[in-house]
């Protein structure tokens, strides 16, 4: 049998409402979408009404009313309470707080809702529709802006008590290193694209004082325009310190996966954003890392892959936290 299902993908940016249809077998393929920019300065209240209006005017385009779907799914950066489906105050999101924002889409759209924030909808995603298809237990990694993982446990959304199950990136790997998520040498601060920008500021100082100009930054002048993806673009091109930061990154990238592993014995991990972008730059250091830190054992069950959802990822996540919501 058909259903519809009805997703909100809300960021700190752009939100974006969109349509769904599955017909067994678990899979669900997009068939309308509507993004509009968030402009948070404007308050929760303004953009949960565009937010409804978006999603209403979205079903009338495809000739459906409120009472044709069968699950409202959102994803949303943390940190949330997803029993209660409240949202509480998330960095990117300004005067968010502690707004029902579940409790206010019933109201309005009268479909039984879920919110999840938006690592543990990715990985319901990856899982459902995408690399982690078929595993029991599996790992999503953002690996994007910054670090953070979805656990799919025994073939369930692991989510801990209050929700915070998966801040992997909290998780200190070294005493001294990058900082990312408060901490210096976190994972976060080795392994996201803000730890990739400030690591390489660091190196790429000390070989301007050694007299090593690297052709993505001859001067100290340039070091604030460091980006991950500068460094990633004069790594493919061959470039000796840009190859040398995201080797760094690989080996502690390992580390961390090498913790996963042995604590979780996952069948999969699935790495997004830039693990999918630079893999061929990060997966022999990280290789390394795993087979000398990992229990051999459970290394050997676990695959490490991309996501496979791409730049459609956060359509797919508020959709599969729509299918958990019927």
């Amino acid at each position: 049998m058909k259903k519809v299902w009805l997703g909100f993908d809300i960021g700190g940016t752009k939100c974006a409402a969109v349509l769904g249809e599955s017909e067994g077998g678990g899979q669900c393929r997009i068939t309308d979408k509507l993004r509009f920019e968030t402009k948070p300065e404007r308050g929760w209240r303004a953009v949960t009404q565009e937010l409804f209006t978006v999603a209403e005017t979205l079903l009338a385009q495809n000739g459906l009313s409120c009472r044709d779907v069968a699950g409202c799914g959102i994803s949303c950066g943390g940190p949330l309470d997803s029993k209660t489906g409240v949202i509480l105050s998330p960095p990117n999101l300004p005067d968010w707080d502690h707004v029902p924002l579940t409790a206010l889409t019933q109201e309005r759209l009268g479909i039984p809702t879920r919110l999840q924030n938006d690592a543990n909808a990715c990985a319901l995603a990856e899982w459902r529709f995408g690399a982690g298809q078929g595993s029991d237990n599996m790992v999503f990694l953002t690996f994007g802006t910054g670090m953070g993982a979805g656990l799919i446990l025994n073939g369930r959304l692991y989510t801990g008590a209050n929700d915070y199950a998966g801040e992997v990136g909290h998780v200190r790997l070294c005493e001294d290193g990058p900082v990312g998520y408060g901490k210096a040498g976190s994972f976060e601060g080795f392994c996201s694209g803000g730890g990739i920008a400030r690591l390489s500021k660091q190196i790429v100082l000390s070989q301007l004082q050694k007299g090593i100009r690297p052709a993505f930054c001859p001067s100290e002048a340039e070091v604030e325009t460091i980006t991950a993806k500068s460094v990633a673009i004069a790594a493919e091109q061959g470039d000796e310190t840009a190859v040398q930061i995201y080797d760094l990154c690989g080996e502690y990238l390992g580390r961390g996966l090498a913790v996963l592993i042995d604590i979780l014995n996952p069948d999969v991990i699935v790495i997004g954003s830039i693990y999918a972008r630079s893999s061929a730059l990060l997966r022999e250091k990280m290789n390394e890392a795993i087979r000398r830190e990992a229990l051999p054992g459970a290394a050997l069950v676990c695959r490490i892959v991309p996501a496979a959802l791409g730049e459609s990822i956060g359509d797919y996540a508020a959709l599969g936290v729509a299918m958990t919501a019927e």
